[in-house]
């Protein structure tokens, strides 16, 4: 590592079109390194820091792959130095008589850092046969004397990982699988551990990093938390209000009260999948229209109720639940003298009711007296279900951004089991949810302590996905 940096560096390198830029992409967490299938997508050396608030933790540098790489091996050998520790003074002797020469303007770009002090992470494609050609751009990468690994990188379908770890064994101290498109955050983080073993004097800087990047990952999932806890408590609050001249509102009065009602709602969805992207440093996202993906299943539609709401089976006991709370407070006004009665009736009423589906969602009020002073009102949203859609798609949404590689430039393709509800909220869950739920239908105020709870349990949910 160059003395006069505090952190380490890596240079990523290996034959063209193995996936080096996408693994300094996934490794780095930056969406600007220029990927593409084309060999020679990368002509330069750019180096590529991973910062956290403000400070490098490491840095890795993205290289044009080898293309002559036996005449530059026939070039050291032929200046072969008499004792071993000496040979990476005949690599930069290389780049330095060569600087100028357009022949070897790949090997140079990539040579440079490493002599410079960067570590070296060699990626091959382990979809591909094991070839002795390989051999001679390990050579010249031992030639350097820097600490070194190799990364079993599987572009296709076939796997050849076996007889690619035999030999890259004699080169390098650690071989390691990687995938950076289907890599997770904890995939990340058991790649740092390997990189740290490479070199004691990175050991310290690169522990640090780890701790840094996961107290940062759980920091954004506070943050996802928080703004859909936000955004859910404003949608379901939400009342949209239209004046009218007359003792009543139309017909085509209300319907557009109620698109705009909806249209609000979407909005406001819209604004925390972007919000979700920003805290996950994914944005310009571009999703598959044709898929199943949150677009396309409709904030109000069936479909979304059946894939992202309750069964109907839990649906119905939530609703009794909610009923009987309301029975309840009937008994005791009365003295309690009509408690089993007004509890099973409540509990029947708000279950049949909870299972009403998007037809019957919200209340629609005239508020006024005086003529030319009305107002039709829309909301608060009504229906038992909904709450548990919007949970469920802002929770699967938050776990696809999140788990979403920077390596990958593909479209967003979101993919569901039904009842997707039904795995996070359980019985449990649901009773102090329904404590907020309940009170936004009713444009109560919630207090501090159950909001804090309500906070408490969706998290618990997003950890069960």
């Amino acid at each position: 590592m160059n003395s006069s940096i505090s952190y380490p560096q890596f240079a990523v390198v290996g034959h063209p079109n193995k996936g080096k830029s996408s693994i300094v992409s996934a490794l780095a967490r930056d969406k600007s390194v220029q990927i593409g299938d084309t060999p020679g997508t990368t002509q330069v050396k750019r180096g590529f820091p991973l910062k956290v608030d403000g400070k490098i933790v490491y840095e890795l540098f993205d290289t044009p792959g080898f293309q002559r790489a036996r005449q530059i091996l026939a070039w050291l050998e032929e200046h072969k130095p008499s004792s071993a520790n000496n040979r990476i003074e005949v690599v930069k002797a290389f780049i330095s008589e060569h600087r100028d020469n357009p022949r070897f303007i790949d090997e140079i770009e990539l040579l440079e850092p490493i002599v410079n002090g960067a570590g070296i992470i060699y990626v091959v494609d382990a979809s591909k046969p094991y070839g002795a050609e390989y051999e001679v751009e390990m050579e010249i990468l031992r030639w350097c004397g820097q600490p070194s690994m190799a990364i079993l990188n599987l572009i296709g379908d076939e796997n050849y990982k076996e007889e690619w770890k035999r030999a890259l064994g004699q080169y390098f101290r650690l071989v390691r699988s990687y995938n950076p498109i289907k890599a997770t955050f904890r995939n990340h983080i058991e790649l740092l551990e390997g990189m740290a073993q490479l070199n004691e004097e990175w050991t310290k800087s690169i522990k640090l990093a780890i701790d840094v990047l996961e107290n940062l990952h759980q920091q954004k999932i506070e943050q996802s938390i928080d703004a859909i806890v936000k955004s859910t408590i404003n949608s379901l609050s939400f009342v949209y209000k239209q004046k009218i001249k007359a003792q009543k509102a139309t017909k085509k009065e209300e319907e557009k009260a109620k698109a705009k009602y909806r249209e609000a709602l979407i909005r406001n969805e819209k604004h925390l999948e972007r919000e979700i992207e920003s805290i996950w440093n994914h944005l310009s996202i571009e999703k598959v229209e044709h898929s199943l993906s949150l677009d396309n299943i409709g904030l109000f539609s069936k479909q979304s109720a059946s894939i992202f709401g309750l069964g109907q089976k839990e649906l119905a006991i939530t609703g009794a639940s909610a009923g009987a709370i309301g029975g309840l407070g009937i008994d005791l006004a009365f003295g309690g003298g009509t408690m089993f009665l007004a509890s099973l009736i409540g509990g029947t009423v708000g279950g049949i009711g909870a299972m009403i589906g998007f037809d019957n969602l919200y209340e629609v009020k005239v508020m006024g007296q005086k003529i030319g002073k009305r107002e039709l009102s829309i909301g608060p949203m009504k229906n038992l279900n909904f709450p548990y859609v919007l949970l469920g798609r802002s929770l699967y949404y938050t776990y696809v951004i999140s788990n979403r590689s920077h390596a990958v430039r593909d479209s967003l393709e979101l993919k569901s089991d039904e009842f997707f509800g039904e795995q996070i909220f359980d019985a449990n869950r649901r009773k102090k949810l329904e404590k907020v739920h309940s009170k936004l239908r009713k444009e109560d105020k919630v207090p501090p302590p159950i909001l804090e709870e309500y906070r408490e349990v969706i998290l618990e949910s997003f950890k069960l996905i």
